[in-house]
């Protein structure tokens, strides 16, 4: 096989694709800190998913539009550090190729070459043993090869031969792989990528269920109503509460949100029974408005028909004007602030402090490039800031300001939640982009964080032993403390962090974790250090039972 043609790339590109998203859940679990929160896999699976959904939908199958395809929808779909990079290899190897008609084991290598390249300049200080590594060997590989051969066939072989022995030499650049005893989890990916797409163009037996004739259908829902409401919450309303009526939903229909808008939580799902909703809504506050939709009616009857709108009239009338549904335009600002935050609470927090929009997101789902330029463009400003709040989620955020136009995007490195609340603190509305990023920055340096979650696995992280089960108290520089008790995690913790210097520890507890417990904790730490000021926050976070922050 001396060529290939758009029609064969394209099916080796969602082979590979298929063969990333079979093994997401194994490459999640090569993960150096055995923590809950492995999401490689996940990140690239979607970042190439988002690519392969593009080439789907193509109505013309050419080498520019298949190459515009996978470019175009990776870079957008990107999540994490891997799936940053990932696109950027797409990216540059498309832009060699796009221009050909047919690919020959010359071109193949130019690409691949300009793959490596581009990706490397995506990453400010690019590390071996890493997915780049694998990459880079991979493409130095196809150099000696075309020296060599002209078949297709003979060169990919090797060269995802080559792939897998770099990924195999990983925990020998990277101590800390050797020290888990893991492989490269982005390196891991792009291996399955090259060798899922070698396995198709080798004639193997590969089951694509993706097909060029038509992007994957939705599975048709079998819940009936769509039912959105106002819910204005009681004076004694808990976070617990709150969660357990979030659960509820869930378990009761897809689609299920309970958000926090202003003074009131909008709740949507579509579901079988919207009356035990309701019913369960109510023992959290007041509704105060109710939409139901039967979405399997359908003609021109349908709009008075299928809806049923209740009006709780009084509580309106105390709590908010009637809402104007017409979209109103946002006017320019100057300048404003788009944040990223996992948990309810915590994105309470970047609200009240005046982030302009806030990304959910965190640690086990990072957004995606399109997520953040969706949240910059929403802010309508001249000058915009990010804060990433998660080191996972930087690359996504800067990729996501070199794609945007008319809009002056400064991302800044804060690598917490932490971090983030302490930069947009000092936010001054009425100084420009520059200004406020020298200042958050200086900000930035003064917090120290914490996390503290579980281990899911027996391991060794620098030079510690730790147990599946154990409590383990992770700082901005590595693990802090070892426990079996969570409160005893966090006092050995909190011994690390403060010093002569600190003024201010703030404790932020977690979805799973109980207000009860949280408000004995807070005493504890109060107790230990009585010079110190202590602040409680309900964060609502996933994965981690407490975010410390030290200033």
């Amino acid at each position: 096989m001396n060529s290939i043609d758009a029609a064969q790339l394209s099916r080796m590109f969602l082979a590979g694709a298929k063969k990333l998203e079979a093994n997401k859940e194994h490459i999640n679990e090569l993960n150096v800190f055995p923590v809950p929160d492995g999401d490689t896999g996940t990140n690239m699976s979607m970042t190439i998913m988002s690519a392969a959904n593009e080439v789907l939908a193509l109505d013309e199958l050419d080498m520019r539009s298949l190459c515009k395809a996978i470019s175009s929808g990776s870079l957008r779909g990107a999540r994490g550090n891997s799936g940053v990079i990932l696109s950027q290899l797409f990216r540059g190897f498309s832009k060699v190729i796009k221009t050909e008609d047919t690919l020959t084991v010359d071109i193949l290598t130019e690409a691949a070459q300009r793959a490596v390249e581009t990706a490397y300049k995506a990453v400010m200080q690019p590390k071996e043993g890493t997915i780049l590594t694998v990459a880079r060997a991979a493409a130095d590989k196809a150099i000696e090869l075309s020296e060599t051969t002209d078949d297709i066939l003979v060169f990919m072989e090797a060269v995802v031969e080559e792939s897998k022995d770099a990924l195999a030499r990983t925990p020998d650049m990277l101590p800390v792989l050797k020290e888990a005893g893991v492989v490269d989890s982005g390196g891991e990916g792009l291996y399955m990528v090259l060798s899922g797409a070698y396995a198709y163009l080798s004639g193997q037996d590969v089951d694509i269920s993706m097909t060029l004739d038509e992007a994957p259908k939705k599975e048709e829902s079998k819940f009936v109503y769509k039912l959105e409401f106002e819910l204005i919450p009681g004076s004694h309303n808990t976070h617990e509460e709150r969660r357990d009526l979030r659960n509820f939903m869930k378990s009761m229909g897809d689609e299920g949100h309970l958000e926090r808008e202003g003074d009131v939580y909008l709740g949507r799902l579509i579901t079988n029974d919207p009356g035990r909703i309701l019913t369960m809504a109510l023992r959290n506050g007041v509704l105060a408005s109710v939409n139901i939709v039967n979405t399997k009616l359908s003609g021109n009857n349908a709009g008075d028909s299928a809806k049923t709108v209740i009006k709780a009239q009084e509580a309106v009338s105390k709590t908010k004007k009637e809402p104007d549904n017409t979209p109103q335009p946002k006017p320019l600002k100057d300048i404003g602030v788009v944040a990223v935050s996992a948990g309810e609470g915590m994105s309470h927090i970047f609200k009240d402090l005046g982030a302009d929009c806030v990304v959910e997101g965190g640690q086990t789902m990072n957004p995606s490039t399109e997520d953040i330029m969706e949240a910059i463009k929403s802010v309508n400003a001249r000058e915009v800031i990010v804060l990433p709040n998660n080191k996972n989620i930087i690359l996504s955020a800067r990729q996501a300001s070199e794609m945007m136009e008319d809009v002056t995007v400064v991302v800044l490195p804060t690598k917490t939640l932490p971090q983030g609340i302490s930069a947009l603190i000092s936010f001054v509305p009425s100084e420009n982009a520059e200004e406020n990023a020298k200042r958050m920055t200086e900000e930035i340096a003064i917090v120290r964080s914490g996390e503290i979650t579980y281990a899911v696995r027996d391991t060794t992280v620098d030079g510690q032993t730790i147990q599946k089960g154990d409590y383990m108290g992770i700082g901005d520089d590595g693990i802090l403390a070892i426990e079996k008790k969570i409160d005893k995690t966090i006092l050995g913790m909190l011994q690390s962090m403060i010093d002569e210097d600190s003024a201010l520890v703030t404790l932020y507890f977690g979805a799973d974790v109980k207000d009860k417990d949280a408000k004995k904790l807070y005493e504890k730490v109060k107790k230990r250090y009585p010079k110190l000021e202590v602040e409680l926050q309900d964060g609502g976070q996933p994965v981690y039972y407490y975010i410390l922050s030290v200033e």
